[in-house]
């Protein structure tokens, strides 16, 4: 296991724009919506302008179950608002015509799972049979780490999280990437964003569960006009 995989509670990009970022979001806290707006300004919308940010829908997961195998998901390009709407559109259609809900081909946990899986015993290590089973046990093996933290991070979108925001750091299929992720009245989302170094070059992610798809939505016609005419 190498700790270089991932990182908890970091210095991310917000601590550039506030003093302390844990208390930012809070409900009591002066200026709440303030702050929101601005981190969806520099954390969402400059990289959809810059055509570098993609919306990741993921489902599957109910009634506390976390099979790796049944996270699902959708992506889409996100450059604007409307694009977003696309997405709203395509699971309200499912949800309306009792349909599959959109997915993709591709198992974002499942298939990296295997894939380490079999690398570290193909390197004799010794991983019990229902490793991929226990999540807290990943970290054993290389890569491991990182899948746990995604695991995490999927299974708080999901299921809820007291904590308002939090701020990891994580290797991804895209690369080094701070999750910001954020648990409020307004929504459940997470920003998976290059570090302040790669941030203006390499892709973004926004990852939410359907169910948000909603309620952000409505936050994005919110927030994202107010800074057009700044």
């Amino acid at each position: 296991m190498s700790h270089n995989e991932a990182k908890e509670h970091i210095s991310g990009r917000l601590n550039e724009l506030f003093s302390d970022p844990y208390q930012a979001f809070e409900n009591d806290t002066d200026e709440r919506q303030l702050h929101i707006r601005i981190m969806l300004h520099m954390l969402l919308a400059r990289p959809m302008t810059r055509g570098q940010m993609t919306l990741r829908v993921i489902h599957g997961w109910e009634n506390g179950g976390f099979e790796p195998d049944d996270l699902q998901h959708v992506d889409y390009t996100l450059s604007n608002v409307s694009d977003f709407k696309r997405a709203v559109q395509d699971f309200e259609h499912a949800s309306k015509h009792n349909t599959p809900l959109p997915a993709d081909q591709t198992a974002i946990l499942a298939a990296p799972l295997a894939d380490a899986i079999a690398e570290a015993r193909a390197e004799g290590q010794d991983l019990a049979n229902g490793i991929r089973h226990t999540p807290a046990r990943w970290p054993a093996f290389e890569g491991g780490l990182a899948l746990y933290t995604l695991f995490k991070m999927y299974h708080r979108l999901i299921y809820g999280e007291d904590d308002t925001y939090r701020c990891s750091q994580c290797m991804t299929p895209l690369g080094l990437r701070e999750i910001h992720e954020f648990h409020l009245e307004e929504g459940e989302f997470a920003l998976l964003v290059p570090p302040a170094q790669d941030f203006m070059n390499e892709h973004s992610l926004l990852v939410l569960h359907e169910s948000q798809l909603g309620p952000i939505e409505q936050l994005l016609e919110e927030s994202l006009p107010l800074f057009d005419n700044f």
